[in-house]
């Protein structure tokens, strides 16, 4: 649990009185860049400390739990540097020395979570002609070693393909059983297809917290899709949020996000996790 956390750089704060409470599940942590993500994880994962509030696990304080807090965590950076010129089971034995897993344990445990993420053919291989997908597996990998109880990803999908970005989606949801998963990212996608709970997190303030359905349930008569002239359409654009915009011969269809009906032809259609990404965020992080 996350407990009045607040940091701030240069007298600016990057988070603000941060309270939220974890439970086992996919927790997507969603906000533009700049809103406070990375900074968050890096004091759940000790990188940082706050200058105000208190993180908890099981309600014992973190600060006071030393080096046994790590045994709990499980962490994938935005940007892993990986030894490009390891063997990939050279690093996560590496890696298990690092954890303090004993040797025969750690090899077993490398092994059959590498055939999970279906690497075990790629074993002998340097980190370095693995692509970027790959890459990112192994690092899944070595932060499951220990069998965390928190599994914390910051922007792992970023500079993904589509069918990597799927694979690794459907990854993270394995290994959110009898866990607690932190995701923090942007993208919307990520968070709408495996997450049961959503942070909101903007400008370092926690905005909403709930799970994707209540949050999408909160946009109810909100959305609106109207069809407009190209001579209507910048009116249109400077008038209200449209989180989607599609051209069809002279005509453009348009997805907005207003209180009110934002046109007499507009018709009320269901919302979706993008359209609560925009209401709240649409103004962009200052």
């Amino acid at each position: 649990m996350f407990e009045n956390i607040s940091k701030q750089y240069k007298g600016k704060y990057a988070l603000k009185d941060f309270t939220a409470k974890l439970e086992n599940g996919v927790c997507g942590l969603l906000g533009a860049n700049g809103a406070g993500k990375t900074t968050l994880i890096n004091i759940f994962v000790g990188i940082l400390q706050s200058d105000y509030g208190r993180v908890y696990i099981n309600d014992m304080d973190t600060r006071s739990m030393g080096n046994a807090f790590l045994s709990h965590i499980g962490y994938l950076p935005q940007y892993p540097q990986f030894y490009r010129n390891f063997e990939v089971m050279d690093f996560l034995r590496y890696m298990c020395v690092l954890k303090d897993i004993p040797k025969k344990q750690g090899e077993t445990r490398a092994r059959e979570l590498l055939e999970i993420v279906n690497l075990s053919d790629d074993c002998n291989k340097k980190i370095g002609a693995l692509s970027g997908g790959m890459r990112q597996r192994v690092g899944i990998v070595q932060a499951m070693l220990n069998d965390p109880s928190i599994l914390i990803l910051d922007e792992p999908t970023a500079g993904l393909d589509p069918q990597e970005r799927i694979r690794f989606r459907n990854l993270i949801s394995k290994f959110s059983e009898n866990r607690i998963v932190l995701l923090a990212t942007h993208i919307v996608s990520d968070i709408e297809c495996i997450a049961n709970q959503v942070i909101l997190l903007k400008e370092g303030r926690l905005m909403k917290q709930g799970t994707p359905q209540s949050l999408i349930d909160g946009l109810k008569g909100k959305v609106w899709t109207v069809t407009v002239t190209n001579e209507a359409m910048n009116e249109t654009l400077d008038r209200f949020k449209i989180s989607n915009m599609m051209r069809d011969d002279e005509k453009i269809h348009l997805r907005v996000i207003n209180e009110e009906k934002p046109d007499v032809h507009a018709i009320n259609v269901q919302a979706n996790l993008e359209d609560v990404f925009l209401h709240y965020f649409g103004g962009g992080e200052q």
